[in-house]
């Protein structure tokens, strides 16, 4: 999944993106309210962990400005504050879930799984390109009924492109949506992805399946 923390206090929101990253999740951090709001603007979040006390603008104000905006993706809000009245006011904002500090990471991460599910069950959890299928519940990407053996950046850029199949994605976009905004795009990490992918989906004829749109980028074809 890709993760936005929108977080003040550093050693928290690093202490939460490193255990993300560690569960193969591609995390980024805002430590202002403000900042974050642009950031999921600007990026195809698919969860949200929103402090509620933040400099810029207050998570409260953050959660109700991205509903207004249409992000429908699931925001966990965090805080220090466990009194009922403020857990309504959080959830009445427009979160989907309320966690409050100090908490296990344990606890966060089944709290991210479980909003996880809730989306996928909303929005569909099976994705279908002709003949490639892939399970987004189960972990499982087939290409005629035959499981693929993908790694974790593997399946999210297959995942990625599925999203986007009959349609041209550029290295660019690939590079925001599947992997951190840290990323180098100056390296052919990229390409070398969609190659195995290719060899892995149909080893016969690799070409057939993610077609190379010369200068511009790539797209995932039907599948047949």
């Amino acid at each position: 999944m890709k993760i936005l923390i929108i977080e003040d206090e550093k050693k928290i929101a690093s202490f939460i993106k490193r255990g993300l990253t560690e569960e193969n999740h591609m995390a980024s951090v805002a430590n202002r309210g403000d900042e974050g709001l642009q950031m999921a603007a600007e990026n195809n979040y698919d969860l949200v962990i929103l402090d509620l006390m933040l400099p810029g603008m207050d998570g409260i104000s953050v959660c109700r400005e991205l509903r207004k905006n249409n992000f429908q993706k699931p925001i966990l809000m965090l805080t220090a504050k466990d009194r009922v009245e403020d857990k309504v006011k959080g959830l009445d904002s427009g979160a989907d879930d309320y966690l409050t500090k100090p908490f296990a990471f344990e606890e966060l991460l089944a709290r991210i799984r479980a909003l996880s599910r809730k989306n996928m069950n909303s929005e569909g959890s099976v994705l279908k390109a002709g003949e490639l299928e892939m399970d987004l519940l189960s972990h499982k990407a087939r290409f005629f009924g035959k499981e693929l053996e993908l790694t974790t950046k593997e399946f999210a850029l297959l995942e990625y492109l599925m999203r986007n199949a009959g349609k041209v994605v550029t290295r660019t976009m690939i590079s925001e949506n599947v992997w951190d905004i840290n990323f180098d795009t100056d390296t052919n990490v990229i390409d070398v992805f969609i190659n195995h992918l290719r060899k892995k989906i149909d080893p016969e004829n690799p070409l057939r399946i993610i077609k190379t749109v010369r200068g511009k980028g790539y797209v995932l074809e039907n599948g047949r």
